[in-house]
Protein backbone atom coordinates (compact mmCIF):
# COMPACT_ATOMS: atom_id res chain seq x y z
CA UNK A 1 0.00 0.00 0.00
CA UNK A 2 1.39 3.49 -0.90
CA UNK A 3 1.79 6.70 0.45
CA UNK A 4 1.26 9.52 -0.95
CA UNK A 5 1.93 13.54 -0.76
CA UNK A 6 0.94 15.83 -2.92
CA UNK A 7 1.24 19.28 -3.37
CA UNK A 8 -2.74 20.35 -1.95
CA UNK A 9 -4.67 22.87 -4.36
CA UNK A 10 -7.07 25.20 -1.50
CA UNK A 11 -9.95 25.98 -3.98
CA UNK A 12 -12.43 23.79 -5.60
CA UNK A 13 -12.39 26.27 -8.42
CA UNK A 14 -9.03 24.43 -8.87
CA UNK A 15 -9.77 20.93 -9.26
CA UNK A 16 -11.48 21.06 -13.44
CA UNK A 17 -14.58 20.07 -12.09
CA UNK A 18 -17.85 19.60 -14.36
CA UNK A 19 -19.93 23.22 -14.03
CA UNK A 20 -23.36 21.24 -12.65
CA UNK A 21 -21.25 19.69 -9.96
CA UNK A 22 -19.18 23.39 -9.20
CA UNK A 23 -23.05 24.58 -9.03
CA UNK A 24 -23.90 22.52 -6.35
CA UNK A 25 -20.58 23.23 -3.84
CA UNK A 26 -21.35 26.63 -4.72
CA UNK A 27 -24.59 26.91 -3.73
CA UNK A 28 -23.38 25.13 -0.39
CA UNK A 29 -21.23 27.49 0.15
CA UNK A 30 -17.69 25.72 -0.30
CA UNK A 31 -14.95 27.95 -1.40
CA UNK A 32 -11.68 26.47 0.16
CA UNK A 33 -10.88 23.38 0.93
CA UNK A 34 -10.52 21.26 4.14
CA UNK A 35 -7.09 19.97 4.77
CA UNK A 36 -8.46 16.18 4.17
CA UNK A 37 -9.68 17.61 0.81
CA UNK A 38 -6.73 19.48 -0.20
CA UNK A 39 -4.95 16.37 -0.10
CA UNK A 40 -7.67 13.40 -0.84
CA UNK A 41 -9.67 15.05 -3.79
CA UNK A 42 -6.20 15.27 -6.27
CA UNK A 43 -5.97 11.54 -5.44
CA UNK A 44 -9.49 10.40 -5.78
CA UNK A 45 -10.45 12.33 -8.75
CA UNK A 46 -7.47 10.91 -10.79
CA UNK A 47 -9.28 7.44 -10.04
CA UNK A 48 -6.61 6.37 -7.82
CA UNK A 49 -8.27 4.15 -4.42
CA UNK A 50 -7.82 5.48 -1.37
CA UNK A 51 -8.06 4.04 2.26
CA UNK A 52 -8.35 7.27 4.55
CA UNK A 53 -7.94 8.09 8.26
CA UNK A 54 -9.51 11.26 9.37
CA UNK A 55 -10.69 12.62 12.34
CA UNK A 56 -14.44 13.42 12.40
CA UNK A 57 -15.90 17.11 10.76
CA UNK A 58 -13.03 17.08 8.50
CA UNK A 59 -14.51 17.05 5.30
CA UNK A 60 -14.57 13.34 3.72
CA UNK A 61 -18.12 13.15 3.21
CA UNK A 62 -18.00 15.59 0.64
CA UNK A 63 -14.52 14.43 -0.27
CA UNK A 64 -15.88 10.97 -1.70
CA UNK A 65 -19.17 12.53 -2.82
CA UNK A 66 -17.54 15.14 -5.25
CA UNK A 67 -15.30 12.28 -5.87
CA UNK A 68 -18.35 9.98 -7.09
CA UNK A 69 -20.30 12.58 -8.85
CA UNK A 70 -17.46 13.88 -10.69
CA UNK A 71 -16.86 10.17 -11.92
CA UNK A 72 -20.53 9.80 -13.42
CA UNK A 73 -20.59 12.76 -14.98
CA UNK A 74 -17.02 12.16 -16.76
CA UNK A 75 -16.98 8.98 -17.36
CA UNK A 76 -19.36 6.25 -19.64
CA UNK A 77 -21.33 3.75 -18.08
CA UNK A 78 -19.70 0.51 -18.54
CA UNK A 79 -20.95 -1.49 -21.66
CA UNK A 80 -24.68 -3.28 -20.91
CA UNK A 81 -25.10 -0.85 -18.06
CA UNK A 82 -29.36 -0.42 -17.27
CA UNK A 83 -31.32 1.52 -15.02
CA UNK A 84 -31.32 -1.87 -12.68
CA UNK A 85 -27.52 -1.27 -12.34
CA UNK A 86 -26.45 1.38 -9.92
CA UNK A 87 -23.03 3.17 -11.11
CA UNK A 88 -22.13 3.91 -7.42
CA UNK A 89 -22.42 2.02 -4.18
CA UNK A 90 -22.14 3.99 -0.43
CA UNK A 91 -22.40 1.77 2.47
CA UNK A 92 -22.77 3.70 5.80
CA UNK A 93 -22.60 1.31 9.10
CA UNK A 94 -26.13 3.36 10.53
CA UNK A 95 -29.29 4.44 9.24
CA UNK A 96 -28.61 8.35 10.48
CA UNK A 97 -24.98 8.33 8.81
CA UNK A 98 -26.69 6.87 5.74
CA UNK A 99 -29.68 9.67 5.64
CA UNK A 100 -27.11 12.13 6.36
CA UNK A 101 -25.08 11.36 3.28
CA UNK A 102 -27.82 10.86 0.96
CA UNK A 103 -28.53 14.63 2.35
CA UNK A 104 -25.47 16.22 1.52
CA UNK A 105 -25.27 14.17 -1.69
CA UNK A 106 -28.80 15.60 -3.28
CA UNK A 107 -27.42 18.99 -2.56
CA UNK A 108 -24.02 18.59 -4.38
CA UNK A 109 -25.93 16.66 -7.18
CA UNK A 110 -29.04 18.96 -7.11
CA UNK A 111 -27.82 20.42 -10.71
CA UNK A 112 -26.49 17.20 -12.40
CA UNK A 113 -29.73 15.31 -12.93
CA UNK A 114 -27.84 12.61 -11.24
CA UNK A 115 -30.52 9.56 -9.65
CA UNK A 116 -29.77 8.76 -5.94
CA UNK A 117 -31.83 6.21 -4.09
CA UNK A 118 -30.87 5.73 -0.27
CA UNK A 119 -32.25 2.50 1.74
CA UNK A 120 -32.02 1.08 5.20
CA UNK A 121 -34.00 -0.29 7.61
CA UNK A 122 -37.04 0.95 9.94
CA UNK A 123 -38.67 2.45 7.02
CA UNK A 124 -41.44 0.98 5.10
CA UNK A 125 -39.66 -2.14 2.28
CA UNK A 126 -41.96 -1.48 -0.61
CA UNK A 127 -42.02 2.26 -0.89
CA UNK A 128 -38.25 1.45 -0.54
CA UNK A 129 -38.02 -0.97 -3.08
CA UNK A 130 -40.33 1.38 -5.50
CA UNK A 131 -37.35 3.73 -5.56
CA UNK A 132 -35.56 1.71 -7.77
CA UNK A 133 -37.88 1.31 -10.35
CA UNK A 134 -37.26 4.61 -12.32
CA UNK A 135 -33.14 3.66 -12.11
CA UNK A 136 -31.12 4.57 -10.25
CA UNK A 137 -26.68 6.09 -10.39
CA UNK A 138 -25.82 6.56 -6.72
CA UNK A 139 -27.50 4.10 -4.22
CA UNK A 140 -26.42 4.70 -0.65
CA UNK A 141 -27.33 2.03 1.96
CA UNK A 142 -27.17 0.41 5.19
CA UNK A 143 -26.05 -3.31 4.49
CA UNK A 144 -29.24 -5.25 5.80
CA UNK A 145 -31.67 -3.70 3.43
CA UNK A 146 -29.09 -3.39 0.73
CA UNK A 147 -28.61 -7.10 0.64
CA UNK A 148 -31.99 -7.74 1.29
CA UNK A 149 -32.84 -6.06 -1.98
CA UNK A 150 -29.85 -7.38 -3.78
CA UNK A 151 -31.21 -11.07 -3.17
CA UNK A 152 -34.31 -10.16 -4.46
CA UNK A 153 -32.59 -9.22 -7.77
CA UNK A 154 -34.30 -5.71 -7.14
CA UNK A 155 -30.50 -4.10 -8.84
CA UNK A 156 -27.46 -5.67 -9.45
CA UNK A 157 -23.87 -4.27 -8.94
CA UNK A 158 -22.39 -5.99 -11.78
CA UNK A 159 -21.76 -2.98 -13.65
CA UNK A 160 -20.71 -0.51 -10.76
CA UNK A 161 -17.84 1.84 -11.61
CA UNK A 162 -17.55 3.13 -7.54
CA UNK A 163 -17.21 1.84 -4.28
CA UNK A 164 -17.35 4.07 -1.18
CA UNK A 165 -17.22 2.58 2.50
CA UNK A 166 -17.49 4.96 4.80
CA UNK A 167 -16.59 4.40 8.67
CA UNK A 168 -14.93 1.48 8.12
CA UNK A 169 -13.56 0.66 11.65
CA UNK A 170 -17.34 0.64 12.59
CA UNK A 171 -18.74 -1.38 10.13
CA UNK A 172 -16.82 -4.00 12.12
CA UNK A 173 -17.77 -2.91 15.81
CA UNK A 174 -21.26 -3.57 14.56
CA UNK A 175 -20.82 -7.28 13.32
CA UNK A 176 -21.40 -5.75 9.80
CA UNK A 177 -18.13 -7.39 8.26
CA UNK A 178 -19.67 -10.68 6.68
CA UNK A 179 -22.30 -8.84 5.69
CA UNK A 180 -19.94 -6.06 3.62
CA UNK A 181 -17.75 -9.25 2.56
CA UNK A 182 -21.22 -10.64 0.93
CA UNK A 183 -21.78 -7.43 -1.57
CA UNK A 184 -17.62 -6.92 -2.15
CA UNK A 185 -18.15 -10.08 -3.48
CA UNK A 186 -20.73 -8.91 -5.95
CA UNK A 187 -19.03 -5.85 -7.63
CA UNK A 188 -16.95 -6.18 -10.50
CA UNK A 189 -12.91 -6.82 -9.94
CA UNK A 190 -11.06 -4.80 -7.83
CA UNK A 191 -9.12 -3.55 -10.83
CA UNK A 192 -12.24 -2.73 -12.94
CA UNK A 193 -13.41 0.26 -10.44
CA UNK A 194 -12.77 3.04 -7.93
CA UNK A 195 -12.49 2.15 -4.26
CA UNK A 196 -12.70 4.55 -1.66
CA UNK A 197 -12.66 3.61 2.11
CA UNK A 198 -12.46 6.03 4.99
CA UNK A 199 -12.26 5.22 8.62
CA UNK A 200 -11.61 6.71 11.75
CA UNK A 201 -8.43 4.55 12.64
CA UNK A 202 -6.76 2.39 10.28
CA UNK A 203 -6.42 -0.88 12.41
CA UNK A 204 -5.00 -3.99 10.30
CA UNK A 205 -8.64 -5.64 10.18
CA UNK A 206 -9.46 -2.84 8.33
CA UNK A 207 -6.25 -2.21 6.38
CA UNK A 208 -6.13 -5.92 6.01
CA UNK A 209 -9.61 -5.27 4.62
CA UNK A 210 -8.34 -3.20 1.94
CA UNK A 211 -5.77 -5.10 0.31
CA UNK A 212 -8.04 -7.93 -0.33
CA UNK A 213 -10.90 -6.15 -2.09
CA UNK A 214 -8.77 -2.71 -3.24
CA UNK A 215 -6.97 -2.00 -6.17
CA UNK A 216 -3.04 -0.89 -4.78
CA UNK A 217 -5.32 1.94 -2.52
CA UNK A 218 -3.13 5.07 -1.19
CA UNK A 219 -3.05 4.82 2.42
CA UNK A 220 -3.89 8.40 3.33
CA UNK A 221 -3.55 10.16 7.05
CA UNK A 222 -5.09 13.87 6.47
CA UNK A 223 -4.29 14.66 9.84
CA UNK A 224 -1.83 13.53 12.29
CA UNK A 225 -1.25 14.93 16.12
CA UNK A 226 -4.23 15.78 17.68
CA UNK A 227 -7.49 13.78 16.84
CA UNK A 228 -9.87 16.48 18.02
CA UNK A 229 -10.60 19.69 15.84
CA UNK A 230 -8.55 22.72 16.61
CA UNK A 231 -11.51 24.80 16.92
CA UNK A 232 -13.20 22.95 20.14
CA UNK A 233 -12.69 24.38 23.56
CA UNK A 234 -12.98 21.57 25.86
CA UNK A 235 -13.39 21.89 29.44
CA UNK A 236 -14.07 18.90 32.24
CA UNK A 237 -16.53 19.63 35.16
CA UNK A 238 -16.31 17.58 38.59
CA UNK A 239 -19.57 17.22 39.92
CA UNK A 240 -21.69 14.98 41.80
CA UNK A 241 -24.64 12.90 39.97
CA UNK A 242 -27.24 15.03 41.53
CA UNK A 243 -25.58 18.00 40.48
CA UNK A 244 -25.31 17.51 36.97
CA UNK A 245 -28.93 19.07 35.92
CA UNK A 246 -29.19 21.77 37.81
CA UNK A 247 -25.12 22.78 36.45
CA UNK A 248 -26.27 21.55 32.40
CA UNK A 249 -29.12 24.23 32.55
CA UNK A 250 -26.84 26.92 34.15
CA UNK A 251 -24.13 26.29 31.16
CA UNK A 252 -27.12 26.24 28.65
CA UNK A 253 -28.07 29.70 29.90
CA UNK A 254 -25.18 31.33 30.35
CA UNK A 255 -23.78 30.49 26.87
CA UNK A 256 -27.60 30.90 25.39
CA UNK A 257 -27.10 27.94 23.37
CA UNK A 258 -29.39 27.75 20.48
CA UNK A 259 -28.13 24.68 19.16
CA UNK A 260 -26.50 21.90 21.40
CA UNK A 261 -25.74 18.03 21.59
CA UNK A 262 -26.18 16.22 24.89
CA UNK A 263 -24.83 13.07 24.82
CA UNK A 264 -25.74 10.41 28.09
CA UNK A 265 -24.85 6.42 28.47
CA UNK A 266 -28.01 5.09 28.84
CA UNK A 267 -31.72 5.79 27.25
CA UNK A 268 -33.33 6.13 30.29
CA UNK A 269 -31.10 8.97 31.46
CA UNK A 270 -31.53 10.69 28.30
CA UNK A 271 -35.46 10.18 28.49
CA UNK A 272 -35.37 12.33 32.35
CA UNK A 273 -32.73 14.77 31.12
CA UNK A 274 -34.93 15.56 27.93
CA UNK A 275 -38.14 15.54 29.94
CA UNK A 276 -36.21 17.88 32.45
CA UNK A 277 -34.87 20.34 29.70
CA UNK A 278 -38.22 20.52 28.63
CA UNK A 279 -40.07 21.56 32.24
CA UNK A 280 -37.19 24.44 32.12
CA UNK A 281 -38.17 25.95 29.30
CA UNK A 282 -36.07 24.80 26.43
CA UNK A 283 -37.02 22.90 23.29
CA UNK A 284 -35.35 19.32 23.34
CA UNK A 285 -35.25 16.59 21.17
CA UNK A 286 -33.88 12.76 22.11
CA UNK A 287 -32.33 9.97 20.02
CA UNK A 288 -31.76 6.84 20.58
CA UNK A 289 -32.01 3.17 19.00
CA UNK A 290 -35.37 2.52 19.49
CA UNK A 291 -36.75 5.85 18.52
CA UNK A 292 -38.55 4.76 15.29
CA UNK A 293 -37.10 5.55 12.56
CA UNK A 294 -39.68 7.81 11.16
CA UNK A 295 -39.77 10.01 13.64
CA UNK A 296 -35.64 9.62 14.13
CA UNK A 297 -36.28 11.78 10.72
CA UNK A 298 -38.32 14.19 11.87
CA UNK A 299 -36.22 14.97 15.24
CA UNK A 300 -33.14 15.36 13.05
CA UNK A 301 -34.81 17.71 10.58
CA UNK A 302 -36.58 19.98 12.93
CA UNK A 303 -32.71 20.17 14.93
CA UNK A 304 -31.07 20.78 12.11
CA UNK A 305 -33.91 23.83 11.32
CA UNK A 306 -33.52 25.25 14.21
CA UNK A 307 -36.83 24.13 15.70
CA UNK A 308 -35.26 22.07 18.11
CA UNK A 309 -32.27 24.08 20.31
CA UNK A 310 -31.13 21.18 22.33
CA UNK A 311 -30.60 16.87 21.07
CA UNK A 312 -29.90 14.63 23.46
CA UNK A 313 -28.76 11.19 21.88
CA UNK A 314 -26.73 8.26 22.70
CA UNK A 315 -23.89 7.27 20.91
CA UNK A 316 -25.93 6.64 17.95
CA UNK A 317 -25.55 10.16 17.15
CA UNK A 318 -22.11 10.07 17.93
CA UNK A 319 -20.95 9.41 14.48
CA UNK A 320 -22.11 10.13 11.06
CA UNK A 321 -24.34 13.26 11.90
CA UNK A 322 -23.33 16.27 10.11
CA UNK A 323 -25.13 19.25 11.08
CA UNK A 324 -24.28 22.51 10.71
CA UNK A 325 -23.63 25.57 13.48
CA UNK A 326 -23.93 23.38 16.49
CA UNK A 327 -22.34 24.99 18.62
CA UNK A 328 -21.85 23.12 21.92
CA UNK A 329 -21.53 19.68 22.80
CA UNK A 330 -22.18 18.67 26.55
CA UNK A 331 -21.28 15.02 28.23
CA UNK A 332 -23.65 14.51 30.35
CA UNK A 333 -22.01 11.24 30.67
CA UNK A 334 -18.40 10.39 29.89
CA UNK A 335 -18.31 7.97 27.50
CA UNK A 336 -16.88 4.37 28.57
CA UNK A 337 -14.92 4.28 25.22
CA UNK A 338 -12.54 6.60 25.00
CA UNK A 339 -12.90 6.76 21.43
CA UNK A 340 -16.37 7.26 21.69
CA UNK A 341 -15.46 10.62 23.02
CA UNK A 342 -13.52 12.00 19.73
CA UNK A 343 -16.80 11.34 18.16
CA UNK A 344 -18.99 13.00 20.56
CA UNK A 345 -17.08 16.24 20.56
CA UNK A 346 -16.63 16.15 17.09
CA UNK A 347 -20.16 17.04 16.31
CA UNK A 348 -19.29 20.52 16.51
CA UNK A 349 -16.23 22.67 15.28
CA UNK A 350 -17.00 20.83 12.16
CA UNK A 351 -15.33 22.00 8.76
CA UNK A 352 -13.14 24.54 10.14
CA UNK A 353 -15.85 26.03 12.54
CA UNK A 354 -15.55 27.03 16.48
CA UNK A 355 -17.09 24.79 19.15
CA UNK A 356 -17.02 23.84 22.64
CA UNK A 357 -17.09 20.99 24.88
CA UNK A 358 -18.17 20.31 28.01
CA UNK A 359 -17.89 17.06 29.97
CA UNK A 360 -19.02 16.05 33.70
CA UNK A 361 -17.15 13.67 35.13
CA UNK A 362 -19.21 12.11 37.91
CA UNK A 363 -18.80 9.44 40.59
CA UNK A 364 -20.34 6.42 38.28
CA UNK A 365 -18.57 7.72 34.80
CA UNK A 366 -15.36 9.30 36.18
CA UNK A 367 -13.36 6.08 36.09
CA UNK A 368 -13.39 6.44 31.88
CA UNK A 369 -11.28 9.59 32.11
CA UNK A 370 -7.86 8.39 32.25
CA UNK A 371 -8.30 6.24 29.32
CA UNK A 372 -9.75 9.65 27.63
CA UNK A 373 -7.13 11.87 28.70
CA UNK A 374 -4.43 8.74 27.62
CA UNK A 375 -6.13 8.27 24.08
CA UNK A 376 -6.25 11.94 23.24
CA UNK A 377 -2.66 12.43 24.91
CA UNK A 378 -3.69 15.30 26.87
CA UNK A 379 -5.63 16.45 29.85
CA UNK A 380 -8.78 17.95 29.75
CA UNK A 381 -8.90 21.85 31.31
CA UNK A 382 -10.94 21.34 35.07
CA UNK A 383 -13.47 24.24 35.76
CA UNK A 384 -14.58 25.16 38.76
CA UNK A 385 -18.06 24.46 40.05
CA UNK A 386 -19.71 28.03 42.24
CA UNK A 387 -22.59 27.60 44.35
CA UNK A 388 -24.50 29.98 42.10
CA UNK A 389 -24.22 27.82 39.18
CA UNK A 390 -26.09 25.14 40.80
CA UNK A 391 -29.40 27.59 41.75
CA UNK A 392 -31.52 27.06 38.68
CA UNK A 393 -35.15 27.57 40.50
CA UNK A 394 -38.77 25.82 39.49
CA UNK A 395 -39.32 24.42 36.20
CA UNK A 396 -41.03 26.75 34.22
CA UNK A 397 -43.23 24.70 32.34
CA UNK A 398 -43.98 21.94 34.32
CA UNK A 399 -46.12 19.90 31.53
CA UNK A 400 -43.48 20.80 29.11
CA UNK A 401 -42.60 17.35 27.35
CA UNK A 402 -39.55 16.80 25.02
CA UNK A 403 -40.38 15.75 21.43
CA UNK A 404 -39.21 12.26 20.90
CA UNK A 405 -41.44 11.41 24.35
CA UNK A 406 -45.12 10.68 24.61
CA UNK A 407 -46.32 13.67 26.96
CA UNK A 408 -46.51 10.80 29.70
CA UNK A 409 -43.69 8.60 28.49
CA UNK A 410 -43.54 4.87 29.76
CA UNK A 411 -40.17 5.90 31.00
CA UNK A 412 -42.02 8.77 33.52
CA UNK A 413 -43.77 5.86 35.30
CA UNK A 414 -40.40 4.38 36.93
CA UNK A 415 -40.05 7.94 38.28
CA UNK A 416 -44.14 7.14 40.60
CA UNK A 417 -45.00 4.23 42.23
CA UNK A 418 -47.39 2.20 40.13
CA UNK A 419 -50.36 2.64 42.61
CA UNK A 420 -52.83 3.69 40.09
CA UNK A 421 -52.93 7.36 41.53
CA UNK A 422 -53.81 6.05 45.20
CA UNK A 423 -51.66 5.17 48.59
CA UNK A 424 -51.79 1.62 49.41
CA UNK A 425 -52.08 0.76 46.20
CA UNK A 426 -50.89 -3.16 44.80
CA UNK A 427 -49.12 -4.30 41.56
CA UNK A 428 -51.83 -4.35 39.55
CA UNK A 429 -52.51 -0.18 39.95
CA UNK A 430 -55.94 -1.17 42.61
CA UNK A 431 -56.37 0.56 46.00
CA UNK A 432 -57.06 -1.78 48.59
CA UNK A 433 -55.63 -5.03 50.06
CA UNK A 434 -54.27 -7.40 47.76
CA UNK A 435 -56.58 -10.45 46.74
CA UNK A 436 -55.82 -13.76 47.82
Amino acid sequence: MKQTLVIKPTLFTELNLPESLLKGIEDLGFTEMTDVQQIALPITLAGKDVAGQGRTGTGKTATFLITAINRLLTTEPKQGRTNHHPRALIIAPTRELAVQISDDAAKLAKHTGLKLHTVYGGVDYEKQRLGFENGVDILIGTPGRLIDYLKKRVYSLTKADMLIIDEADRMFDLGFINDLRFMLHRLPKYDQRQSLMFSATLSHRVLEMAYEHMNEPEKLRAEEGDLTASGITESMYHTSMDDKFPLLVHLLREADVKRGMIFINQKRTGEKVARNLARYGFSVGILSGDVRQQKRTRILEDFTNGKLQLLVATDVASRGLHIDGVSHVFNYDLPEDAENYVHRIGRTARAGAKGTAISFSCERFCFGLPDIETYISRQVPICHIEHEMLQIGKPTSPKATAEGLKAEDKAEQHDRPKTGGRPGGNRNGRGGPRRR
